[in-house]
């Protein structure tokens, strides 16, 4: 089996274990530009040419003007064209703790690192974006390795077993957040994207090994040495627990 039909195959796998997707879906993805969102991008387009179910795919870029992370935006939409996938970008950015002048009325997210901060813009740039469309899912490139790494974290850092669903049904708007790669490992991904020769983001992200997730990588690592079937272990008891969907 080549690594083209290795992941589409667990990408189709996915979707009909999870039921990610329903009759007349209108999904929105988030396409940062790296590896993982352009390979989501890549099937989910090629799987709507499969006329069961009848689904259809648009695509969300979003840059932030106060982040030094930036992925060339002609390239992505060239990408989206070739995919028949039609490509909206935002550009907007965030509040950091030194722009916050009103010491008498802080904002909530003032001791939020800047990882928080961007993220949760991009996503509510997303959300809107999604409902303006009347989207029905929102699609996430997250694979396995990040559903793992997240479950490590909050085990080490939050004292509670739970991770980001494959399939999350939001309770304040018809929105369901879908992540289909989440049976395809990262390794298998990045090889895929170098064989299909994806670009690569102009400059990326400066807080991105400032994180725990970069140690919980290696915590994941050192797992797979002691025993090389953790990546399974972890995921069947993710998947006993019923913590990969939730509605």
């Amino acid at each position: 089996m080549t690594l083209d039909e290795k992941l589409w195959k667990q990408f189709n796998k996915a979707l009909g274990q999870f039921q990610l997707i329903d009759e007349d879906d209108r999904i929105l993805v988030g396409l940062s530009g790296g590896k993982d969102s352009l390979c989501l991008l890549e099937f989910l387009a090629r799987r709507s040419h499969i006329h069961v179910p009848h689904f259809t795919v648009e695509a969300l870029h979003v840059r932030m003007e106060n982040i030094h992370y930036e992925t060339d935006t002609a390239y992505l939409q060239n990408f989206c064209s070739t995919l028949g996938v039609p490509l909206h970008i935002i550009t907007t950015r965030f509040t950091t703790a030194q722009d916050i002048t009103d010491v008498a009325h802080p904002s909530p997210f003032k001791q939020k690192p800047p990882c928080f901060l961007c993220s949760w813009q991009r996503r509510k740039q997303l959300f809107n974006l999604a409902q303006e469309l009347h989207c029905t899912k929102i699609a996430l490139g997250h694979h396995q390795d990040d559903i793992i790494h997240t479950a490590l974290m909050n085990l080490t850092f939050q004292g509670h077993f739970s991770t980001m669903p494959v399939k999350l049904r939001m309770r304040k708007m018809p929105l369901t957040v879908i992540r289909p790669l989440c049976l395809c490992q990262e390794d298998d991904i990045r090889a895929y994207a170098e064989q299909h020769h994806y670009e690569k983001q102009l400059k990326q992200c400066p807080y991105e090994k400032d994180t725990h997730r970069t140690s919980v990588q290696q915590l994941f690592r050192d797992m797979q040495q002691l025993n090389p079937e953790a990546r399974y272990t972890v995921w069947n008891a993710l998947e006993a627990d019923g913590k990969l969907t939730e509605y």
